[in-house]
Parts: structure tokens; C-alpha cells; sequence
């Protein structure tokens, strides 16, 4: 018998709905394959999503001990009010020297880039064909001299002759008109002597004014009028030297104050970095009016320059000292802050707690602001550690870096800042630049 015979097929009724049992196993893998995916996506985003921790309400440190911070000392001392201002070097003489007359050059005297001093020989021109008018010069001059002797002694004898009635008046007329001119004459060859004189001075070319010698323009064998375009070299004085440069027009009317009373204001040229102190001078001139287009007016300061640390046309930050504050109520530019207050700084209390205490500032420079209103030298102030503070908050004295104790006075803070700082001074009523704080106190 075969299988077919053995296993009958079921029964099936009419009307009833029979899935293979396969098919149905096939489906139930397939949801389960599907939830099994959802978990994993699930899974993974839980993993990738950030815990976010409720941050304590006294700052990040609130919940932790108090902030640790960097105090300063409030100090009493001097305040500079000062102008800053971008200037150029400016020479006192500049001289482009010329030649006043025609000629070969024989000898040039000086080095490109030489000192020299007024009245040093710089160039020779051939002195020969001048050398000849001159001696043409005199050579007439000696002959109308002559015809001028004799001329004159005829006069002499036509006086006698006319006083005896010997010859007509017309004939001393005409040698009186004689001698005139041979006068003349004479008068003539000796202009020409002297001009042929100073054409012969003319060949000697010396230098005008003290200063350092340019780079020549011409060489020797060149022949050279008064028309050189270029002239033959250019000498500039370097000694003394002036810096020409620019202030606000609101700041004049306290530098008048001070210039017109005679004070002598100094002025400090810094390089272009405002770290290296070039030259110190004083104020020399103000201008007599101000320029509409930047609303600025030119000073000019002078300076000795005798190590020639200032070049022609150089450009430098100048620092002009208006006047000193003295005993002013001092604190570091760090310990300023900014925000809903206004300006104010954060007061260490005995307590070891901070409180916000409103400032008024006056002059400041790149390390230190004046006080006008609002603390008392004494005081302690934070200069580091203010952004997370609050008024109350606890906090802990740091100890700066470099020193074995807490920063009570903070003056070191202070002058490492000026050392990069040096020439950003603003003067009163333009405190320097504070901090902003994150949170204002009260």
C-alpha cells in the first residue's frame, strides 16, 4: 500500500476557513523579529540621550562648598589721565639739495646714510670754466679801470681850459658824460667778478643742515643743471625730531586748559605693539584747527631723539600725560563688572560671603580704574572667580598662581596685565574695560 492509502486527508467541512500551520508560524516570527527591532532603536536612544541633572541654585559650586575666587586690595595711590593717539615721525628740516649751477661732478664727500653737519662738503663740481669767466672778469675790469683814470684826468683839464675861456662849454660837458661811463663800466666788471665768485662757491656744495644723508643720486663724471628732477640728495634732520599726531576734538578743551597754562606735558612714544617705549618727549604745538572730517585736531610733540630710536615717517602710538589723580581710590581692571546692577564689583564680607556693592569709575589705564564712589582702600574686591557668583554666595580665597598665599592684595594680577596693556590708557570718565558678569546681584 502506498502513504497516500495509509494517511487519509482530513475531513474538511464545508464552509469553515483552515490555515496551514506553517504560515501562521512564519507571521509570529515576523512580529516578533519587528518588536525586537523597536526595543533595540529604544534601547539605543536611551543610551544616547544626555542625564540632565538639576543644576544647584547657587551656581555650579553652590551645591558642592563654597566658590573658590582671587581677591585684590583696594588701594590708595596716583592715577595718570592721559590722550593716546596714532602719530607719524615727522622731521623738523628735510632738503633736497639742488645744484645752482652747470657742471661735471669731480668728487662726491659723503656716504649714503652718513651723519654729517652743516656746512660738510658733499659734492665737487669742475670749478674750471667758472675759474676763467672770473679771470675774464677782472681782466675787464682792469681795463675800464684804466680808461676810467684817464678819463677822469681829462675832465681835470678841461676844467682849467673852460675856467680860461679856452674852449666851449659843450666839450667839459661831454667828457663830464665821458668819466660817467667809464664809472659804469667799472661797476660792471666788478658784478661780474663777484658773480663769477660765487659761481665758484657754487661748485662746492655743502650740506645745509645737520642730519643723516639719503642715498645718492648721482655719480661722479654725471653732469648735472639746476634742474634736476630728483635733486642730487636728500638729508634729513634727526636731531631734535617731532612726532605729528591725532586727538578726539572732546579732549581739547582740557588740553588747552593745561598747554595755555604752561605746564609742560609729557608725551611717550610707544612702538606699534604699545610694549616698547621708543622715546619720551614733550608737547610742543597744537594746531589752529580742527579737521571736520574726523573730528580730530594735530599736535606735534618734540623729541630729542639722540639714540635715533625715531625714524622719519615712522608710525607710532603716542601717550600724552594730561595730569595725575592723586590719591585715588585704585582697583584692578579685572575686578570691574557690568550687567543688570550697572557697574559693580563683588565685596568679600568677614563672613567669607560676597555682596554686590554699585561703583562709579573714574580714569583708568590698561592695569588699574580710580574709584570715585562706592569703596574705600581696604576693601576687598574679587578680580577672579566673579562670573558664577551671586550677592550671598559663600565663597573660598584662591591662591594665585605663582604664590604660596591667597591673593589678599592682588596687585601682582595688576602688573603682569599692564605689561601687555601699556598704551591702551583712556582718560577720566572712561574707565577701563571691566568684566561683564553672568549674574547681577541683587
Amino acid at each position: 500500500m502506498n502513504d497516500i492509502n495509509r494517511f487519509p486527508p482530513p475531513e474538511v467541512i464545508p464552509g469553515t476557513d483552515v490555515t496551514p500551520t506553517w504560515r501562521s508560524s512564519l507571521t509570529t516570527r515576523r512580529v516578533l523579529v519587528v518588536i525586537a527591532v523597536l526595543l533595540a532603536f529604544a534601547l539605543l536612544a536611551w543610551l544616547l540621550t544626555p542625564k540632565a541633572s538639576k543644576a544647584p541654585a547657587g551656581g555650579r559650586f553652590a551645591g558642592g562648598g563654597p566658590m573658590p575666587i582671587v581677591t585684590a586690595t583696594v588701594r590708595s595711590g596716583d592715577m595718570p589721565i592721559t590722550l593716546i593717539g596714532l602719530g607719524a615721525v615727522t622731521p623738523l628740516a628735510t632738503v633736497t639739495v639742488q645744484s645752482q649751477i652747470s657742471g661735471q661732478i669731480m668728487h662726491i664727500s659723503f656716504k649714503e646714510g652718513q651723519t654729517v653737519n652743516a656746512g660738510d662738503p658733499l659734492i665737487l663740481i669742475d670749478p674750471r670754466p667758472y675759474q676763467v669767466a672770473l679771470e675774464q672778469a677782472e681782466g675787464a675790469l682792469a681795463k675800464d679801470r684804466a680808461l676810467l683814470a684817464n678819463a677822469r684826468i681829462d675832465l681835470a683839464r678841461y676844467q682849467t681850459l673852460w675856467s680860461q675861456d679856452s674852449i666851449a662849454e659843450q666839450q667839459l660837458a661831454t667828457q663830464k658824460s665821458l668819466v660817467a661811463q667809464d664809472e659804469g663800466n667799472v661797476k660792471t666788471d666788478q658784478a661780474q667778478i663777484d658773480a663769477a665768485r660765487l659761481n665758484l662757491t657754487y661748485c662746492h656744495i655743502v650740506s645745509p643742515i645737520g642730519g643723516r644723508v639719503g642715498l645718492q643720486q648721482v655719480n661722479v663724471g654725471n653732469y648735472v643743471t639746476p634742474a634736476e628732477p630728483n635733486g642730487l640728495v636728500v638729508i634729513t634732520q634727526l636731531q631734535p625730531i617731532t612726532v605729528v599726531f591725532t586727538v578726539p576734538q572732546q579732549d581739547l578743551p582740557a588740553l588747552l586748559k593745561q598747554f595755555h597754562s604752561g605746564a609742560t606735558l609729557p608725551v611717550s612714544a610707544y612702538d606699534s605693539s604699545n610694549i616698547n617705549l621708543l622715546a619720551a618727549g614733550t608737547l610742543s604745538a597744537v594746531d589752529s584747527q580742527i579737521d571736520v572730517t574726523t573730528g580730530t585736531i594735530r599736535l606735534k610733540a618734540k623729541f630729542p631723539n639722540t639714540d635715533e630710536t625715531l625714524f622719519p615717517q615712522q608710525f607710532v602710538n603716542v601717550v600724552l600725560l594730561l595730569d595725575t589723580m592723586h590719591g585715588a581710590t585704585l582697583i584692578p581692571q579685572s575686578g570691574v563688572q557690568r550687567g543688570a546692577p550697572g557697574t559693580y564689583v563683588y565685596i568679600v564680607n568677614a563672613d567669607q560671603t560676597v555682596s554686590v556693592r554699585k561703583v562709579t569709575l573714574g580714569a583708568g589705564d590698561a592695569t588699574n580704574v580710580a574709584i570715585t564712589d562706592g569703596l574705600k582702600p581696604g576693601d576687598q574686591v574679587v578680580v577672579d572667580g566673579a562670573d558664577k557668583l551671586k550677592d550671598g554666595a559663600k565663597v573660598l580665597l584662591r591662591t594665585a598662581p605663582g604664590s604660596s598665599t591667597p591673593a589678599a592684595s592682588g596687585q601682582h594680577i595688576g602688573q603682569g596685565q599692564g605689561q601687555s596693556g601699556r598704551g591702551h590708557r583712556q582718560r577720566s570718565g572712561q574707565g577701563g574695560q571691566g568684566n561683564t558678569g553672568s549674574q547681577g546681584g541683587g
